[in-house]
């Protein structure tokens, strides 16, 4: 079942389940999923859904932050609610050694010696994990294993 139908069909139990919180949360991803799919013209693929619920997870944190910062601890709560059950729709992430494996066969594969192959090793690893790891530690990883 591809991520945008697995999306319609928790929105249905949430509704069955008079779940108002996920209701209004799956509601809010499959709209901004919708939007995507108008502007590029095409159904997204799971990796682009995946990337617009990292995208909804890192404004909803922005939230917690600055209701925390303003008193109001209420909001911050909701925000953090909306963050679990995004978070519960993500693939899980890839373990240190699963990345790991990753970088090491795009090293082979490519036959990078040095820092400055890391723009060819990157490419070829964020294509493989797919969103299962953010950019930022496939970049530090990668760095190390070139370094070394």
């Amino acid at each position: 079942m591809d991520m945008k139908t697995r999306l319609q069909q928790e929105l249905k139990e949430a509704m069955r389940h008079k779940d108002e919180r996920r209701k209004q949360t799956l509601r809010m991803v499959l709209s901004a999923i919708k939007l995507a799919e108008v502007e590029k013209g095409r159904p997204l693929r799971d990796e682009e859904i995946w990337s617009i619920l990292r995208k909804e997870i890192k404004a909803r944190q922005e939230t917690v932050e600055l209701a925390r910062q303003g008193g109001r601890e209420e909001v911050a709560l909701e925000a953090e609610e909306e963050i679990r059950l995004l978070e519960a729709l993500l693939p899980p992430p890839l373990t240190d050694e699963e990345l790991d494996a990753i970088i090491d066969q795009a090293i082979q594969e490519t036959g990078a010696s040095s820092m400055k192959d890391m723009g060819r090793v990157m490419k070829m690893v964020m294509a493989r994990v797919q969103g299962r790891a953010e950019g930022a530690r496939v970049s530090q990883r990668v760095r190390a294993r070139l370094a070394a």
